[in-house]
């Protein structure tokens, strides 16, 4: 039965949980962008929540304090996370700046699954920033509810599956919006400006790691 003090503890992860996935990042750029093409939804959207899972639970285990103290590893991983997004905005800003190339990927000539899927991953395991927010945060913040911190997995968990299903998912409904070609090239646009800021931000930290 669930008691009054695990369900707090499960509103709890799940108000922080959103609030920190929700702003506008690289795995939801790149979510978003495939919910819009209709492209390996369902793929994306598994891996996203289940990497989610697999560190908000590992944070509540005590992963980040272990990541804390092996200080050498945050700016090499800041760095190979700056190098990918700058690579992927890269990419954005071609598709922003060359219609020819925008257009024939938005009728359908689109990466396979294994790409997909192996750009996905690299979003979400080469950024830094997700294991802050997850690992760290989420599981610090998860320790201060003691035995109820499983109770504060679980529901920053569930925001994580209820945000990565409704945005993929949910994208297809902007798709008449985005049946001018203009809408994809502000888009991809918008992507190549995010990554580069958090590629920029990610250099940064890991000077300031080192």
């Amino acid at each position: 039965m669930l008691t009054s003090a695990a369900l707090v503890a499960a509103v709890s992860g799940l108000a922080l949980g959103l609030g920190l996935i929700v702003a506008i990042g690289a795995q939801n750029a790149f979510v978003l962008r495939q919910g819009l093409r209709l492209e390996h939804v369902a793929a994306v959207v598994a891996v996203c929540a289940l990497s989610d899972l697999a560190l908000i639970f590992a944070g509540v285990l005590g992963a980040g304090e272990v990541l804390e103290r092996v200080t050498w590893l945050v700016p090499v991983v800041c760095f190979a996370g700056a190098a990918f997004l700058l690579g992927y905005g890269a990419l954005a800003a071609r598709r922003a700046l060359r219609p020819g190339v925008l257009l024939s990927d938005a009728a359908g000539v689109g990466a396979g699954l294994a790409v997909t899927v192996g750009t996905c991953l690299a979003l979400t395991w080469l950024n830094p920033h997700v294991y802050l927010d997850t690992v760290v945060l989420l599981g610090s913040t998860a320790s201060t509810y003691g035995d109820e911190r499983w109770a504060f997995a679980v529901g920053a968990g569930i925001g994580s599956i209820v945000w990565f299903t409704g945005l993929g998912f949910g994208a297809r409904l902007l798709r008449p919006v985005f049946a001018r070609p203009t809408a994809w090239r502000v888009l991809d646009a918008v992507i190549a400006l995010v990554m580069t800021l958090l590629a920029v931000s990610l250099v940064v930290r890991g000077i300031a790691e080192l």
